[in-house]
Protein backbone atom coordinates (compact mmCIF):
# COMPACT_ATOMS: atom_id res chain seq x y z
CA UNK A 1 0.00 0.00 0.00
CA UNK A 2 1.31 3.46 -0.90
CA UNK A 3 1.93 5.36 2.39
CA UNK A 4 2.39 9.14 2.37
CA UNK A 5 6.01 10.25 2.46
CA UNK A 6 7.62 13.35 3.96
CA UNK A 7 8.90 16.01 1.60
CA UNK A 8 11.86 17.92 3.13
CA UNK A 9 12.14 21.65 2.61
CA UNK A 10 15.47 23.25 1.66
CA UNK A 11 17.52 24.20 4.72
CA UNK A 12 17.91 27.85 3.71
CA UNK A 13 14.13 28.39 3.85
CA UNK A 14 13.56 26.92 7.30
CA UNK A 15 13.85 30.16 9.30
CA UNK A 16 11.66 32.07 6.88
CA UNK A 17 9.05 29.30 6.88
CA UNK A 18 9.05 29.09 10.67
CA UNK A 19 8.39 32.83 10.86
CA UNK A 20 5.61 32.56 8.29
CA UNK A 21 3.94 29.67 10.13
CA UNK A 22 4.25 31.41 13.50
CA UNK A 23 2.68 34.58 12.14
CA UNK A 24 -0.12 32.58 10.54
CA UNK A 25 -0.77 30.72 13.79
CA UNK A 26 -0.90 33.94 15.79
CA UNK A 27 -3.28 35.60 13.35
CA UNK A 28 -5.47 32.51 13.16
CA UNK A 29 -5.52 32.11 16.96
CA UNK A 30 -6.69 35.66 17.45
CA UNK A 31 -9.31 35.35 14.72
CA UNK A 32 -10.78 32.10 16.00
CA UNK A 33 -10.56 32.61 19.74
CA UNK A 34 -12.23 36.03 19.55
CA UNK A 35 -15.12 34.55 17.60
CA UNK A 36 -18.17 33.36 19.48
CA UNK A 37 -19.89 31.72 16.50
CA UNK A 38 -19.29 28.03 15.77
CA UNK A 39 -20.09 28.42 12.06
CA UNK A 40 -17.48 31.16 11.73
CA UNK A 41 -14.81 29.02 13.38
CA UNK A 42 -15.55 25.97 11.23
CA UNK A 43 -15.63 27.95 8.00
CA UNK A 44 -12.32 29.69 8.71
CA UNK A 45 -10.67 26.48 9.91
CA UNK A 46 -11.40 24.82 6.55
CA UNK A 47 -10.57 27.80 4.33
CA UNK A 48 -7.35 28.74 6.15
CA UNK A 49 -5.91 25.22 6.17
CA UNK A 50 -6.86 24.58 2.52
CA UNK A 51 -5.38 27.91 1.46
CA UNK A 52 -2.11 27.57 3.38
CA UNK A 53 -1.57 23.93 2.37
CA UNK A 54 -2.66 24.42 -1.26
CA UNK A 55 -5.20 21.63 -0.86
CA UNK A 56 -8.08 21.49 -3.42
CA UNK A 57 -10.50 19.41 -1.35
CA UNK A 58 -11.50 19.62 2.31
CA UNK A 59 -14.37 18.96 4.67
CA UNK A 60 -15.49 19.41 8.27
CA UNK A 61 -17.21 16.45 9.91
CA UNK A 62 -18.93 17.14 13.24
CA UNK A 63 -19.79 14.27 15.58
CA UNK A 64 -23.46 13.81 16.42
CA UNK A 65 -23.64 13.26 20.23
CA UNK A 66 -25.12 9.92 21.29
CA UNK A 67 -24.41 8.20 17.94
CA UNK A 68 -21.58 7.01 15.68
CA UNK A 69 -22.58 9.42 12.92
CA UNK A 70 -20.88 12.56 11.65
CA UNK A 71 -22.63 15.49 10.00
CA UNK A 72 -20.93 17.10 7.01
CA UNK A 73 -21.03 20.79 8.02
CA UNK A 74 -18.54 22.20 5.48
CA UNK A 75 -17.14 20.77 2.23
CA UNK A 76 -15.03 22.27 -0.55
CA UNK A 77 -14.30 20.56 -3.89
CA UNK A 78 -16.30 18.34 -6.20
CA UNK A 79 -18.00 16.22 -3.56
CA UNK A 80 -19.95 12.98 -3.47
CA UNK A 81 -21.83 14.03 -0.32
CA UNK A 82 -23.89 17.10 0.49
CA UNK A 83 -23.69 19.56 3.35
CA UNK A 84 -25.81 18.42 6.35
CA UNK A 85 -25.69 14.80 5.22
CA UNK A 86 -24.57 12.17 7.73
CA UNK A 87 -21.80 9.58 7.32
CA UNK A 88 -20.26 6.86 9.45
CA UNK A 89 -16.49 6.36 9.76
CA UNK A 90 -14.93 2.87 10.02
CA UNK A 91 -13.12 3.70 13.29
CA UNK A 92 -13.79 5.12 16.73
CA UNK A 93 -12.46 8.50 17.80
CA UNK A 94 -10.22 6.91 20.45
CA UNK A 95 -8.79 4.16 18.21
CA UNK A 96 -5.69 6.25 17.49
CA UNK A 97 -3.44 8.15 19.86
CA UNK A 98 -2.28 10.55 17.16
CA UNK A 99 -4.31 13.61 16.28
CA UNK A 100 -3.76 12.71 12.57
CA UNK A 101 -5.36 9.66 10.98
CA UNK A 102 -3.94 8.48 7.63
CA UNK A 103 -6.35 5.90 6.08
CA UNK A 104 -3.59 4.56 3.77
CA UNK A 105 -1.13 4.11 6.59
CA UNK A 106 -3.67 2.39 8.85
CA UNK A 107 -5.19 0.31 6.03
CA UNK A 108 -8.75 1.62 6.52
CA UNK A 109 -11.19 2.79 3.92
CA UNK A 110 -13.37 5.76 4.86
CA UNK A 111 -16.45 6.67 2.81
CA UNK A 112 -15.62 8.56 -0.37
CA UNK A 113 -16.24 12.25 0.23
CA UNK A 114 -15.10 13.44 -3.21
CA UNK A 115 -15.17 12.28 -6.78
CA UNK A 116 -11.92 10.85 -8.07
CA UNK A 117 -8.97 10.38 -5.82
CA UNK A 118 -9.97 10.29 -2.16
CA UNK A 119 -6.62 10.07 -0.40
CA UNK A 120 -6.08 12.50 2.42
CA UNK A 121 -5.71 12.97 6.17
CA UNK A 122 -8.26 13.22 8.98
CA UNK A 123 -7.32 15.64 11.79
CA UNK A 124 -9.07 14.92 15.09
CA UNK A 125 -10.94 17.92 16.49
CA UNK A 126 -11.09 17.41 20.23
CA UNK A 127 -10.62 19.08 23.59
CA UNK A 128 -9.28 17.43 26.73
CA UNK A 129 -12.81 16.23 27.50
CA UNK A 130 -14.74 15.87 24.26
CA UNK A 131 -14.37 14.61 20.71
CA UNK A 132 -15.87 17.20 18.34
CA UNK A 133 -15.26 15.77 14.87
CA UNK A 134 -12.67 15.77 12.08
CA UNK A 135 -11.04 18.13 9.62
CA UNK A 136 -10.38 16.30 6.33
CA UNK A 137 -7.73 17.56 3.88
CA UNK A 138 -6.95 15.86 0.56
CA UNK A 139 -3.55 15.71 -1.05
CA UNK A 140 -2.25 18.88 -2.66
CA UNK A 141 -3.22 19.90 -6.16
CA UNK A 142 -0.01 18.32 -7.52
CA UNK A 143 -0.86 15.07 -5.67
CA UNK A 144 1.88 15.61 -3.12
CA UNK A 145 1.23 14.60 0.46
CA UNK A 146 1.58 17.07 3.33
CA UNK A 147 5.06 17.01 4.81
CA UNK A 148 5.85 16.71 8.50
CA UNK A 149 6.11 20.47 9.05
CA UNK A 150 2.78 21.12 7.30
CA UNK A 151 1.08 18.39 9.31
CA UNK A 152 2.36 19.95 12.53
CA UNK A 153 1.04 23.32 11.36
CA UNK A 154 -2.43 21.91 10.68
CA UNK A 155 -2.36 20.09 14.01
CA UNK A 156 -1.73 23.41 15.75
CA UNK A 157 -4.62 25.02 13.87
CA UNK A 158 -6.99 22.17 14.80
CA UNK A 159 -6.04 22.40 18.49
CA UNK A 160 -6.76 26.15 18.47
CA UNK A 161 -9.99 25.62 16.53
CA UNK A 162 -11.19 22.85 18.85
CA UNK A 163 -10.85 25.16 21.82
CA UNK A 164 -12.63 27.94 19.91
CA UNK A 165 -15.47 25.57 18.93
CA UNK A 166 -15.88 24.42 22.54
CA UNK A 167 -15.90 28.03 23.74
CA UNK A 168 -18.43 29.08 21.11
CA UNK A 169 -20.72 26.20 22.11
CA UNK A 170 -20.48 27.23 25.75
CA UNK A 171 -21.23 30.82 24.80
CA UNK A 172 -24.23 29.73 22.69
CA UNK A 173 -25.53 27.68 25.61
CA UNK A 174 -25.05 30.64 27.94
CA UNK A 175 -26.97 32.91 25.56
CA UNK A 176 -29.78 30.36 25.42
CA UNK A 177 -29.87 30.12 29.21
CA UNK A 178 -29.79 33.91 29.55
CA UNK A 179 -32.69 34.26 27.13
CA UNK A 180 -34.70 31.79 29.20
CA UNK A 181 -33.71 33.57 32.40
CA UNK A 182 -34.65 36.96 30.96
CA UNK A 183 -38.04 35.59 29.99
CA UNK A 184 -38.54 34.05 33.45
CA UNK A 185 -37.64 37.38 35.10
CA UNK A 186 -40.00 39.22 32.75
CA UNK A 187 -42.80 36.75 33.49
CA UNK A 188 -42.18 37.01 37.21
CA UNK A 189 -42.23 40.81 37.13
CA UNK A 190 -45.44 40.66 35.11
CA UNK A 191 -47.03 38.35 37.68
CA UNK A 192 -46.10 40.56 40.59
CA UNK A 193 -47.33 43.69 38.85
CA UNK A 194 -50.61 41.98 38.07
CA UNK A 195 -50.79 40.70 41.64
CA UNK A 196 -50.81 44.27 42.92
CA UNK A 197 -53.39 45.25 40.32
CA UNK A 198 -55.68 42.29 41.07
CA UNK A 199 -55.48 42.91 44.83
CA UNK A 200 -56.81 46.43 44.28
CA UNK A 201 -59.84 45.19 42.29
CA UNK A 202 -63.20 44.27 43.79
CA UNK A 203 -65.10 43.65 40.56
CA UNK A 204 -64.82 40.15 39.10
CA UNK A 205 -65.62 41.30 35.54
CA UNK A 206 -62.72 43.75 35.68
CA UNK A 207 -60.40 41.05 37.05
CA UNK A 208 -61.47 38.65 34.28
CA UNK A 209 -60.97 41.32 31.62
CA UNK A 210 -57.49 42.18 32.90
CA UNK A 211 -56.64 38.50 32.94
CA UNK A 212 -57.81 38.05 29.35
CA UNK A 213 -55.86 40.91 27.83
CA UNK A 214 -52.73 40.14 29.87
CA UNK A 215 -52.79 36.51 28.75
CA UNK A 216 -53.54 37.16 25.09
CA UNK A 217 -50.82 39.80 24.95
CA UNK A 218 -48.24 37.59 26.63
CA UNK A 219 -48.92 34.34 24.75
CA UNK A 220 -50.17 35.82 21.47
CA UNK A 221 -52.98 33.28 21.37
CA UNK A 222 -56.15 33.85 19.35
CA UNK A 223 -58.79 31.93 21.33
CA UNK A 224 -59.50 31.92 25.07
CA UNK A 225 -62.17 30.95 27.58
CA UNK A 226 -62.25 31.03 31.39
CA UNK A 227 -64.80 28.88 33.23
CA UNK A 228 -65.36 29.48 36.95
CA UNK A 229 -67.32 27.25 39.34
CA UNK A 230 -69.74 29.13 41.59
CA UNK A 231 -71.75 26.71 43.67
CA UNK A 232 -73.25 24.29 41.15
CA UNK A 233 -72.90 26.71 38.24
CA UNK A 234 -70.06 26.87 35.72
CA UNK A 235 -69.88 30.48 34.57
CA UNK A 236 -68.03 31.74 31.49
CA UNK A 237 -66.23 34.70 33.07
CA UNK A 238 -64.43 35.82 29.92
CA UNK A 239 -63.67 34.66 26.37
CA UNK A 240 -62.04 35.79 23.13
CA UNK A 241 -62.38 34.65 19.53
CA UNK A 242 -65.15 32.06 20.10
CA UNK A 243 -67.68 31.52 17.32
CA UNK A 244 -70.46 30.99 19.85
CA UNK A 245 -71.06 30.94 23.59
CA UNK A 246 -70.93 27.42 25.11
CA UNK A 247 -74.17 26.20 26.65
CA UNK A 248 -74.48 25.41 30.37
CA UNK A 249 -74.25 21.68 29.59
CA UNK A 250 -71.18 22.23 27.40
CA UNK A 251 -69.47 24.31 30.11
CA UNK A 252 -70.09 21.56 32.64
CA UNK A 253 -68.61 18.90 30.30
CA UNK A 254 -65.52 21.02 29.59
CA UNK A 255 -65.02 21.65 33.31
CA UNK A 256 -65.25 17.98 34.23
CA UNK A 257 -63.16 16.83 31.27
CA UNK A 258 -59.95 18.62 32.27
CA UNK A 259 -57.71 16.84 34.78
CA UNK A 260 -54.21 18.23 34.23
CA UNK A 261 -52.53 20.81 32.01
CA UNK A 262 -52.27 19.09 28.64
CA UNK A 263 -52.86 19.38 24.93
CA UNK A 264 -56.31 18.23 23.84
CA UNK A 265 -56.43 14.87 22.05
CA UNK A 266 -58.86 13.54 19.45
CA UNK A 267 -60.94 11.70 22.07
CA UNK A 268 -61.69 14.99 23.84
CA UNK A 269 -62.65 16.65 20.58
CA UNK A 270 -65.05 13.78 19.91
CA UNK A 271 -66.57 14.19 23.37
CA UNK A 272 -66.76 18.00 23.21
CA UNK A 273 -66.87 19.14 19.52
CA UNK A 274 -67.19 22.75 20.69
CA UNK A 275 -63.48 22.76 21.58
CA UNK A 276 -62.33 21.75 18.08
CA UNK A 277 -64.82 24.08 16.40
CA UNK A 278 -63.30 27.02 18.28
CA UNK A 279 -59.64 26.02 17.98
CA UNK A 280 -59.11 25.40 21.71
CA UNK A 281 -55.98 23.21 21.94
CA UNK A 282 -55.15 23.30 25.68
CA UNK A 283 -57.19 22.94 28.87
CA UNK A 284 -55.62 24.12 32.13
CA UNK A 285 -57.50 23.31 35.38
CA UNK A 286 -56.94 25.58 38.41
CA UNK A 287 -57.25 24.29 41.95
CA UNK A 288 -57.58 25.83 45.39
CA UNK A 289 -57.17 23.72 48.52
CA UNK A 290 -57.42 20.55 46.45
CA UNK A 291 -60.68 21.55 44.69
CA UNK A 292 -60.93 22.44 41.02
CA UNK A 293 -62.52 25.88 40.84
CA UNK A 294 -61.72 27.07 37.31
CA UNK A 295 -60.62 25.91 33.84
CA UNK A 296 -58.77 27.89 31.19
CA UNK A 297 -59.09 26.93 27.53
CA UNK A 298 -56.61 28.44 25.07
CA UNK A 299 -55.53 27.99 21.45
CA UNK A 300 -52.11 27.75 19.85
CA UNK A 301 -50.31 31.01 19.09
CA UNK A 302 -51.44 33.23 16.24
CA UNK A 303 -48.46 31.99 14.18
CA UNK A 304 -49.58 28.37 14.62
CA UNK A 305 -46.83 27.38 17.07
CA UNK A 306 -47.64 25.31 20.15
CA UNK A 307 -47.26 26.76 23.63
CA UNK A 308 -44.02 25.87 25.43
CA UNK A 309 -43.89 24.37 28.92
CA UNK A 310 -42.68 27.74 30.25
CA UNK A 311 -45.63 29.51 28.64
CA UNK A 312 -48.06 26.96 30.08
CA UNK A 313 -46.54 27.51 33.54
CA UNK A 314 -47.01 31.26 33.12
CA UNK A 315 -50.61 30.64 32.02
CA UNK A 316 -51.25 28.58 35.15
CA UNK A 317 -49.62 31.15 37.43
CA UNK A 318 -51.60 34.02 35.93
CA UNK A 319 -54.77 31.93 36.13
CA UNK A 320 -54.16 31.14 39.81
CA UNK A 321 -53.62 34.81 40.50
CA UNK A 322 -56.83 35.87 38.78
CA UNK A 323 -58.94 33.04 40.16
CA UNK A 324 -57.79 33.58 43.73
CA UNK A 325 -58.65 37.27 43.42
CA UNK A 326 -62.02 36.47 41.85
CA UNK A 327 -62.86 33.94 44.52
CA UNK A 328 -61.86 36.35 47.26
CA UNK A 329 -64.06 39.11 45.85
CA UNK A 330 -66.96 36.73 45.26
CA UNK A 331 -66.74 35.32 48.76
CA UNK A 332 -66.59 38.72 50.40
CA UNK A 333 -69.28 40.26 48.21
CA UNK A 334 -71.83 37.51 48.76
CA UNK A 335 -71.54 37.76 52.51
CA UNK A 336 -70.85 41.44 53.14
CA UNK A 337 -74.03 42.32 51.22
CA UNK A 338 -76.09 40.11 53.57
CA UNK A 339 -74.32 40.62 56.87
CA UNK A 340 -73.73 43.64 59.08
CA UNK A 341 -70.73 44.57 61.13
CA UNK A 342 -71.20 41.89 63.82
CA UNK A 343 -71.30 39.17 61.12
CA UNK A 344 -68.08 40.25 59.39
CA UNK A 345 -65.93 38.44 61.94
CA UNK A 346 -67.65 35.18 61.11
CA UNK A 347 -67.05 35.80 57.41
CA UNK A 348 -63.39 36.51 58.01
CA UNK A 349 -63.04 33.28 59.98
CA UNK A 350 -64.53 31.34 57.08
CA UNK A 351 -62.03 32.98 54.74
CA UNK A 352 -59.16 32.12 57.03
CA UNK A 353 -60.17 28.50 57.57
CA UNK A 354 -60.69 28.13 53.82
CA UNK A 355 -57.05 29.04 53.28
CA UNK A 356 -55.80 26.14 55.38
CA UNK A 357 -55.50 22.76 53.61
CA UNK A 358 -58.69 20.72 53.95
CA UNK A 359 -56.62 17.56 53.73
CA UNK A 360 -52.88 17.07 54.00
CA UNK A 361 -51.21 15.50 50.96
CA UNK A 362 -49.81 11.99 51.37
CA UNK A 363 -46.02 12.42 51.51
CA UNK A 364 -43.96 9.30 51.05
CA UNK A 365 -41.62 8.72 53.99
CA UNK A 366 -43.17 11.39 56.22
CA UNK A 367 -45.82 11.29 58.96
CA UNK A 368 -47.32 14.80 59.17
CA UNK A 369 -49.80 16.36 61.62
CA UNK A 370 -51.04 19.97 61.81
CA UNK A 371 -53.22 22.04 64.12
CA UNK A 372 -54.40 25.65 64.34
CA UNK A 373 -56.11 27.02 67.47
CA UNK A 374 -57.05 30.73 67.21
CA UNK A 375 -57.14 32.63 70.50
CA UNK A 376 -59.99 34.74 69.11
CA UNK A 377 -62.68 33.92 66.59
CA UNK A 378 -60.30 35.00 63.83
CA UNK A 379 -56.54 34.49 64.19
CA UNK A 380 -53.45 35.68 62.38
CA UNK A 381 -51.52 32.41 62.05
CA UNK A 382 -50.94 30.67 58.74
CA UNK A 383 -49.71 27.27 57.63
CA UNK A 384 -49.70 25.28 54.41
CA UNK A 385 -48.47 21.93 53.14
CA UNK A 386 -48.69 21.72 49.37
CA UNK A 387 -47.25 19.66 46.53
CA UNK A 388 -45.09 21.45 43.95
CA UNK A 389 -45.20 20.80 40.17
CA UNK A 390 -42.01 18.71 40.45
CA UNK A 391 -43.85 16.39 42.97
CA UNK A 392 -41.88 17.62 45.99
CA UNK A 393 -43.61 19.45 48.88
CA UNK A 394 -43.61 22.92 50.44
CA UNK A 395 -44.10 23.39 54.21
CA UNK A 396 -44.97 26.93 55.36
CA UNK A 397 -45.91 28.57 58.66
CA UNK A 398 -46.39 32.22 59.55
CA UNK A 399 -47.71 34.66 62.14
CA UNK A 400 -49.31 37.98 61.13
CA UNK A 401 -49.12 40.88 63.57
CA UNK A 402 -52.47 41.66 65.14
CA UNK A 403 -55.68 39.69 65.16
CA UNK A 404 -59.12 39.80 63.60
CA UNK A 405 -60.10 40.73 60.04
CA UNK A 406 -56.95 42.75 59.07
CA UNK A 407 -54.68 39.88 60.08
CA UNK A 408 -56.84 37.34 58.24
CA UNK A 409 -56.81 39.39 55.03
CA UNK A 410 -53.04 39.86 55.17
CA UNK A 411 -52.73 36.13 55.70
CA UNK A 412 -54.93 35.57 52.63
CA UNK A 413 -52.60 37.72 50.53
CA UNK A 414 -49.58 35.75 51.75
CA UNK A 415 -51.24 32.48 50.81
CA UNK A 416 -52.19 33.92 47.42
CA UNK A 417 -48.58 34.92 46.70
CA UNK A 418 -47.27 31.49 47.70
CA UNK A 419 -49.70 29.64 45.41
CA UNK A 420 -48.99 31.99 42.51
CA UNK A 421 -45.29 31.22 42.80
CA UNK A 422 -45.63 27.42 42.98
CA UNK A 423 -45.70 26.72 39.20
CA UNK A 424 -42.85 29.21 38.59
CA UNK A 425 -39.44 27.58 38.81
CA UNK A 426 -37.47 30.15 40.90
CA UNK A 427 -35.29 29.72 44.01
CA UNK A 428 -36.77 30.09 47.51
CA UNK A 429 -34.48 33.04 48.22
CA UNK A 430 -35.71 34.99 45.15
CA UNK A 431 -39.37 34.21 45.88
CA UNK A 432 -39.01 35.26 49.54
CA UNK A 433 -37.45 38.57 48.52
CA UNK A 434 -40.29 39.27 46.11
CA UNK A 435 -42.96 38.40 48.68
CA UNK A 436 -41.27 40.64 51.23
CA UNK A 437 -41.21 43.59 48.83
CA UNK A 438 -44.90 43.17 47.96
CA UNK A 439 -45.92 43.07 51.62
CA UNK A 440 -43.65 46.03 52.46
CA UNK A 441 -45.02 48.15 49.60
CA UNK A 442 -48.70 47.30 50.04
CA UNK A 443 -49.34 47.08 53.80
CA UNK A 444 -49.26 49.64 56.65
CA UNK A 445 -45.96 50.09 58.46
CA UNK A 446 -47.30 48.35 61.59
CA UNK A 447 -48.21 45.16 59.69
CA UNK A 448 -45.65 42.45 59.09
CA UNK A 449 -45.35 38.66 59.11
CA UNK A 450 -42.92 36.25 60.72
CA UNK A 451 -42.61 33.49 58.14
CA UNK A 452 -40.82 30.18 57.65
CA UNK A 453 -41.02 27.93 54.60
CA UNK A 454 -39.04 25.13 53.09
CA UNK A 455 -39.07 22.53 50.34
CA UNK A 456 -38.73 18.81 51.02
CA UNK A 457 -37.02 16.83 48.23
CA UNK A 458 -38.16 13.20 48.31
CA UNK A 459 -35.30 11.55 46.41
CA UNK A 460 -32.53 13.10 48.52
CA UNK A 461 -34.52 13.50 51.77
CA UNK A 462 -33.22 17.03 52.12
CA UNK A 463 -35.17 20.02 53.42
CA UNK A 464 -34.16 23.44 52.03
CA UNK A 465 -35.56 26.36 54.00
CA UNK A 466 -35.64 30.11 54.70
CA UNK A 467 -36.56 31.62 58.07
CA UNK A 468 -37.92 35.18 57.84
CA UNK A 469 -37.87 36.16 61.53
CA UNK A 470 -40.04 33.23 62.68
CA UNK A 471 -39.63 31.00 65.73
CA UNK A 472 -36.99 28.52 64.52
CA UNK A 473 -38.45 25.04 63.94
CA UNK A 474 -36.86 22.34 66.12
CA UNK A 475 -35.16 19.30 64.54
CA UNK A 476 -34.48 16.33 66.84
CA UNK A 477 -32.28 13.75 65.15
CA UNK A 478 -32.92 10.06 65.76
CA UNK A 479 -31.17 8.90 68.92
CA UNK A 480 -29.91 12.39 69.76
CA UNK A 481 -30.73 14.70 72.67
CA UNK A 482 -29.74 18.04 71.19
CA UNK A 483 -31.98 20.05 68.87
CA UNK A 484 -30.98 21.86 65.70
CA UNK A 485 -32.81 25.16 65.38
CA UNK A 486 -33.56 26.17 61.79
CA UNK A 487 -32.68 29.87 62.04
CA UNK A 488 -30.99 30.82 58.74
CA UNK A 489 -32.88 33.23 56.50
CA UNK A 490 -33.38 36.96 56.93
CA UNK A 491 -35.73 39.78 57.98
CA UNK A 492 -39.39 39.35 58.85
CA UNK A 493 -41.73 40.02 55.92
CA UNK A 494 -42.91 43.60 55.48
CA UNK A 495 -40.54 45.32 57.91
CA UNK A 496 -38.06 46.60 55.29
CA UNK A 497 -37.58 46.23 51.55
CA UNK A 498 -35.29 43.42 50.44
CA UNK A 499 -31.77 44.84 50.35
CA UNK A 500 -29.81 41.62 50.71
CA UNK A 501 -30.89 38.19 49.45
CA UNK A 502 -32.44 35.86 51.98
CA UNK A 503 -30.11 33.03 52.97
CA UNK A 504 -31.27 29.52 52.08
CA UNK A 505 -30.01 26.52 54.08
CA UNK A 506 -30.76 22.80 54.10
CA UNK A 507 -30.79 19.84 56.47
CA UNK A 508 -30.74 16.11 55.79
CA UNK A 509 -33.66 14.14 57.23
CA UNK A 510 -33.29 10.51 58.33
CA UNK A 511 -35.73 7.87 59.64
CA UNK A 512 -36.66 8.57 63.25
CA UNK A 513 -36.07 12.34 63.03
CA UNK A 514 -38.75 14.67 64.43
CA UNK A 515 -39.26 18.21 63.07
CA UNK A 516 -41.62 20.63 64.86
CA UNK A 517 -42.82 23.95 63.37
CA UNK A 518 -44.69 26.30 65.73
CA UNK A 519 -45.84 29.87 66.28
CA UNK A 520 -45.04 31.93 69.38
CA UNK A 521 -48.46 31.15 70.85
CA UNK A 522 -46.92 27.87 72.05
CA UNK A 523 -43.77 29.11 73.79
CA UNK A 524 -45.31 32.40 74.99
CA UNK A 525 -48.31 30.88 76.77
CA UNK A 526 -48.51 32.06 80.41
CA UNK A 527 -49.31 30.21 83.60
CA UNK A 528 -51.62 31.64 86.30
CA UNK A 529 -48.51 32.91 88.04
CA UNK A 530 -47.45 34.81 84.91
CA UNK A 531 -44.55 32.52 84.02
CA UNK A 532 -43.88 31.84 80.35
CA UNK A 533 -44.10 28.32 78.91
CA UNK A 534 -40.75 28.63 77.12
CA UNK A 535 -38.77 26.71 74.56
CA UNK A 536 -37.05 24.35 77.01
CA UNK A 537 -40.36 22.91 78.20
CA UNK A 538 -41.39 22.40 74.57
CA UNK A 539 -38.15 20.49 73.90
CA UNK A 540 -38.73 18.27 76.92
CA UNK A 541 -42.19 17.29 75.66
CA UNK A 542 -40.80 16.48 72.21
CA UNK A 543 -38.02 14.28 73.64
CA UNK A 544 -40.44 12.48 75.93
CA UNK A 545 -42.74 11.60 73.00
CA UNK A 546 -40.19 11.27 70.19
CA UNK A 547 -41.13 7.66 69.35
CA UNK A 548 -44.87 8.36 69.04
CA UNK A 549 -46.68 9.28 65.81
CA UNK A 550 -46.73 12.87 64.57
CA UNK A 551 -50.37 13.25 65.66
CA UNK A 552 -49.62 11.96 69.16
CA UNK A 553 -46.61 14.24 69.55
CA UNK A 554 -48.70 17.24 68.48
CA UNK A 555 -51.60 16.40 70.81
CA UNK A 556 -49.31 15.98 73.83
CA UNK A 557 -47.72 19.37 73.18
CA UNK A 558 -51.14 21.05 72.83
CA UNK A 559 -52.46 19.33 75.98
CA UNK A 560 -49.40 20.44 77.93
CA UNK A 561 -49.80 24.06 76.78
CA UNK A 562 -53.49 24.01 77.73
CA UNK A 563 -52.70 22.56 81.16
CA UNK A 564 -49.90 25.08 81.73
CA UNK A 565 -52.08 28.09 80.77
CA UNK A 566 -55.24 26.72 82.39
CA UNK A 567 -56.90 26.86 78.94
CA UNK A 568 -56.45 30.65 78.82
CA UNK A 569 -54.58 31.23 75.54
CA UNK A 570 -53.32 34.75 74.90
CA UNK A 571 -52.21 34.04 71.33
CA UNK A 572 -52.98 31.71 68.44
CA UNK A 573 -51.38 28.26 68.45
CA UNK A 574 -50.32 26.75 65.13
CA UNK A 575 -48.10 23.69 64.76
CA UNK A 576 -46.81 21.28 62.13
CA UNK A 577 -45.17 18.08 63.37
CA UNK A 578 -43.21 15.88 60.96
CA UNK A 579 -41.86 12.45 61.85
CA UNK A 580 -39.60 10.73 59.32
CA UNK A 581 -40.26 7.04 58.63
Amino acid sequence: MNNHHVVRKPAESTEEQNLFELRTLLETSRLLIESRETDFVLNNLLLITMDKMLVPRGAILIHEPGSDNYRVTRIEGKARVEVDSEITLPWKSDDFESIVIDPLKHDIKPPELFEGQNRGLFFNLRTSNDHLGYLYLSRKGNDEVLDEREIEFVESITIISSAAIANSRIFAQMRKINRKLDRRVFELNTLFELSKEFNSMVNREKIASTFKFSLLGQLQAKKLLLLFKIGKRYDLLTSSGLTRRPSARMRKRIFRLSEGTQRIGESWYEEVPFLEENGITYLVPLHMQGEKIAVIGVSDKANGKELSRSELNFLQSLGNLAVLSIQKTLFLKERIEKERLEEEISIAKNIQMGLFPDKLPDIEGLDVAVKNIPSQLVGGDYYDVVQTPDTNHIFAIGDVTGKGIPAALLMANLQSMLHVLLPVDIPLTTATGRINNLIFENTPSDKFITFFWGKYFHHTRTFSYINAGHNPPLLLKHGGENFKELREGGLILGALSTREPYKESEVKLSPGDVLVFYTDGVTEAFSKEGEIYGEERLKEIIIANRYRSAEEILERIVDDVHDYSDNDLSDDITMIVVRVH
